[in-house]
């Protein structure tokens, strides 16, 4: 007997819900969890506001949520829902290399982190695992966290980026990607005012001694972030 899509969605023990701003992957998030046995995608959000209307209506067995959204980023509705809906566990679903954002996601209140190249096999055994409570991190990143809970102290790293708040580390990165002041403001949502504190308080974290010298350290950093990501694609 084939099931029908009407019938598998009474019957699924695990709701998910799908956060994503870009509606192509959005909607093939959803084709895929629908496909797998016990999951159905009950709805879909392209930003946080969005997302937390939904939940207002639909409250989920897990979500799936992008580090990058337009005005309050994903991190920010991390914490949202890990304050509103703490039984909610929340998998990361990001482009961004998971050791830039997988320690910042668990402090917020996530259960995972994959990366969207990861393959269907590497998908679904994440969201299977972080549906029942559990973490779901790459090796490397959860022994990381793993030592500094364990020595009782904060996951630390030499560039000093660790120091920064999260919307610090987004103006960070979206310096690096060589966006102005203005620019940056138009992406997060913000006014140029507040993204110029913002880069004061990075200076002044990272020591350095002016605007122009946080810019160039940005964009040399973004730079190598980029060159890392391409040579693991090859390799």
């Amino acid at each position: 007997m084939i099931e029908t899509k009407e019938l598998k969605a009474a019957t699924a023990s695990h709701q998910v819900a799908v956060v994503d701003d870009h509606t192509f992957l959005r909607e093939g998030m959803r084709q895929f969890i629908d496909s797998l046995p016990n999951f159905h995608c009950v709805w879909t959000a392209s930003d946080a506001g969005e997302a937390l209307k939904q939940l207002e209506q639909q409250v989920p067995d897990v979500m799936l949520v992008d580090i990058t959204l337009p005005g309050r980023s994903g991190l920010e509705l991390i914490k949202d829902v890990h304050a509103l809906y703490p039984k909610v566990p929340i998998l990361v679903l990001s482009m961004h290399e998971e050791t830039l954002y997988a320690q910042r996601a668990i402090r917020a209140g996530a259960k995972g982190y994959l990366m969207k190249s990861a393959d269907y096999e590497s998908f679904e055994r994440a969201l299977r695992k972080v549906v029942t409570g559990k973490l779901w991190l790459s090796e490397e990143v959860a022994d990381t966290i793993l030592e500094a809970f364990t020595s009782g102290t904060a996951p630390r790293n030499s560039d000093g980026l660790d120091t920064l708040t999260d919307r610090e580390f987004e103006v960070f990165q979206l310096m690096g990607e060589g966006r102005s002041s203005l620019q940056i403001a138009d992406a997060m949502n913000i006014s140029p005012k507040t993204v110029d504190v913002h880069r004061a308080n990075i200076r002044a974290k990272l020591k350095l001694e002016d605007g122009a010298a946080v810019t160039r350290y940005a964009i040399r950093w973004g730079e190598s972030k980029r060159l890392s990501a391409v040579a693991q694609v090859k390799t």
